[in-house]
């Protein structure tokens, strides 16, 4: 368990971080300073959680070795209750040292657009919406919606969601593709069956420390009134502002705040953080070219079905992990889905 999970290198990077908190100007840049702080708080609630599965293993080898000696069935039923907590214990320890990717404990923006099929993609958005919401209620990561617009009839044409929390990026990096839906219509009176599609793309927010530049011939801002489901006003003033990136053809949006400069400087974050994802994968896909693999970077791929009719069950094409309960997908049990392909890395 010492080599899975390397104590050595942890303890070693948390005593290089309080060095660094002790430096008598350490919080003249509030950006990086909070960065680092997010870092340590991290570290040692790992380091704390290993611990304790080791004082948990310990305390069980006891119960164990007195069961060998004189069986007893309330100590039988304690060791079996303590082994369930210990291996969830060991499962969460196990998915921390995967989620070691340069940003996987970044926060993310992550996107939800409807394929071809008009209000039934879009309905099928506005499901997947709720699904991460409740996914983010459910694992206290903190989100806030930047960007919505409405469909005609119903459901989302388009919405980008900020996400905050330890691991943001690492955890929804895997929901990245295109989602499929298969059930009965609730928009069609002859109660057939459809099929509908929708693509999640997630960025990590980049430390705004990186320099991308970024130069004023090569942007159009417009602003505009922000308006909710239904056309309903959100704002009279036009405080809502978008982003045009000619060279990348990358439009950002932002209105969720109430000033101008506020959604301005927010939607630049994420304009910011879409040209250095961008390049990252340019990279990635030259080095792979190189060496002679077929690489499939992008959000073009069926990454996981939800069939809700003639029965129900979720399956993800990646790493195979299916269940019945579809219900509970949708209210926002995701993690099982993560967690089976990042185990697969």
């Amino acid at each position: 368990m010492g080599g899975l999970f390397d104590i050595p290198s942890k303890e070693k990077n948390i005593e290089l971080l309080e060095s660094k908190m002790n430096e008598p100007n350490f919080w003249d840049n509030i950006e990086e300073a909070n960065k680092l702080n997010k870092e340590l708080t991290l570290l040692k609630k790992e380091i704390s959680t290993y611990n304790t599965v080791l004082n948990k293993l310990s305390s069980n080898k006891e119960i164990a070795e007195l069961l060998e000696l004189e069986y007893n069935e309330e100590f039988k039923q304690e060791l079996e209750n303590e082994l369930n907590i210990l291996l969830e214990d060991i499962s969460k320890l196990e998915i921390d040292t995967l989620l070691n990717g340069e940003y996987d404990n970044s926060d993310c923006y992550l996107e939800i657009h409807p394929g071809a099929g008009g209000t039934e993609s879009c309905d099928w958005a506005s499901m997947l919406l709720r699904m991460y919401q409740r996914f983010c209620d459910k694992n206290d990561f903190k989100y806030e919606i930047i960007e919505e617009q409405a469909g005609e009839e119903a459901g989302i044409k388009s919405v980008t969601l900020h996400i905050q929390g330890p691991y943001a990026y690492g955890y929804l990096k895997c929901e990245r593709g295109v989602h499929r839906l298969v059930r009965i219509s609730p928009f069609d009176s002859n109660k057939r069956r459809h099929t509908s599609f929708a693509s999640v793309s997630v960025i990590p927010e980049i430390d705004q420390s990186i320099n991308i530049e970024i130069k004023d011939e090569d942007i159009r801002i417009d602003t505009y009134c922000a308006s909710g489901h239904g056309g309903q006003g959100v704002n009279t003033t036009p405080s809502a502002v978008r982003i045009t990136h000619f060279p990348s053809k990358i439009v950002v949006t932002c209105q969720n705040e109430r000033s101008q400069l506020q959604n301005k400087e927010q939607a630049m974050k994420v304009l910011k953080s879409k040209l250095f994802n961008l390049e990252t994968i340019k990279k990635e896909q030259e080095i792979a070219k190189l060496k002679g693999i077929n690489t499939g970077i992008d959000f073009g791929s069926q990454i996981r079905s939800y069939v809700l009719e003639p029965y129900k069950m979720v399956k993800d094409n990646r790493s195979g992990y299916e269940t019945s309960e579809a219900d509970k997908v949708l209210d926002g049990d995701v993690k099982p889905f993560i967690e089976s392909i990042l185990k697969m890395n």
